[in-house]
C-alpha cells in the first residue's frame, strides 16, 4: 500500500483522531460497489466532543468551522478502518453537514466550509465535492456540527 494520502495528512500537520464507530447495530461505513458512505461524524478527539452547543448562541462560526474540519478527519478515520487504505479513494463525491443552529443563524455554509477545505487540502482536485449545509435544532450528544461523507472508490 502506497499510503500517499496518509503522507499528505502528515505533511499538512493533521491527525486522524478516530475512528469513532457508532453504536450497534449501526456501522461507521457502508461500502457498495465503488461507493463508500460514512455515518455521521461528530467533532470528537480522543472520544470527547470538542464543540458543543448552537451556532449563533454559544459557538462562533470559526469554532464551528474548526469542528467541521475535525468531523471530516473523523470521517477519514472510519473510511481508513473500513477500506484499509485511504489511497483506495478515487474522489470525494459529497458532504452533508448538519449545524446545530440558533433560530436566527444563517451561516451554515461558512461552518461546513471547514470540512470542505480540509478534504480539498488532502485530496486536491479529487477532494472537490457537492455539498449540503443544513441548520438543525439539535444534534446527538449536544454536538454543534455533524458531517457525512460519500466517496468513490478506485477499481480493484
Amino acid at each position: 500500500m502506497s499510503q500517499v494520502i496518509r503522507q499528505r495528512i502528515a505533511d499538512l500537520g493533521l491527525v486522524l483522531h478516530g475512528p469513532h464507530p457508532p453504536h450497534d447495530p449501526l456501522v461507521a461505513v457502508v461500502i457498495f460497489e465503488r461507493t463508500a458512505r460514512t455515518s455521521g461524524q461528530l467533532p470528537r478527539i480522543d472520544g470527547q466532543l470538542t464543540c458543543i452547543g448552537h451556532l449563533g448562541n454559544d459557538v462562533t462560526v470559526e469554532e464551528g468551522r474548526e469542528a467541521a474540519a475535525v468531523c471530516a478527519l473523523n470521517a477519514l478515520a472510519v473510511l481508513e478502518e473500513a477500506l484499509g487504505d485511504l489511497d483506495r479513494i478515487e474522489r470525494v463525491m459529497s458532504v452533508t453537514g448538519y449545524v446545530a443552529s440558533a433560530p436566527d443563524f444563517h451561516e451554515q455554509p461558512a461552518v461546513i466550509d471547514g470540512a470542505s477545505a480540509i478534504l480539498f487540502d488532502i485530496f486536491g482536485e479529487a477532494g472537490r465535492h457537492s455539498r449540503s449545509a443544513l441548520g438543525v435544532a439539535a444534534l446527538p450528544r449536544g454536538g454543534a456540527v455533524e458531517i457525512e461523507v460519500v466517496v468513490a472508490l478506485k477499481n480493484g
